[in-house]
């Protein structure tokens, strides 16, 4: 009698872990969505290209460690926006601050807040045909 509960027991929690960890995933808003405002050539510059958009942060979301080929300029619309640069201690950002990241500074992206969102406009000048952005391993 006791196995059959202990096991009734174990399979209701089992059960129960799945459903919520499904209803999560079924539920969960894609952690980041960049839209791309504008791309263009920079004239004058030559070989330079310009990027100009707006990065979403859902809750808790972290873009994980990558670097920009060019100058990055961010400034933060909503939000708390934790930058943790290599060799660097971390920095908190909020709405209405602007940022600069150098060229192949590797960091990491953070929405500081696991219940609001972050919304980031983000300004990027770089060598004409550089990827805008390259995850680093």
């Amino acid at each position: 009698m006791k196995r059959t509960m202990l096991v009734f027991g174990l399979t209701f929690a089992v059960g129960l872990a799945t459903g919520m960890i499904g209803t999560q995933i079924l539920h969960a808003q894609q952690p980041l969505k960049r839209t791309e405002l504008m791309k263009t050539d920079l004239e004058g510059m030559e070989g330079k290209q310009a990027l100009v958009a707006i990065v979403e942060f859902a809750p808790g979301a972290v873009a994980g460690k990558h670097y920009h080929p060019g100058h990055e300029f961010a400034y933060i619309l909503e939000g708390s926006f934790i930058l943790e640069t290599e060799g660097y201690p971390p920095v908190t950002f909020g709405p209405g601050q602007v940022l600069h990241n150098l060229p192949t500074r590797v960091h990491v992206a953070k929405n500081g807040s696991m219940t609001e969102p972050l919304k980031v406009v983000q300004f990027i000048i770089s060598e004409k045909g550089q990827p805008w952005v390259t995850p680093v391993k």
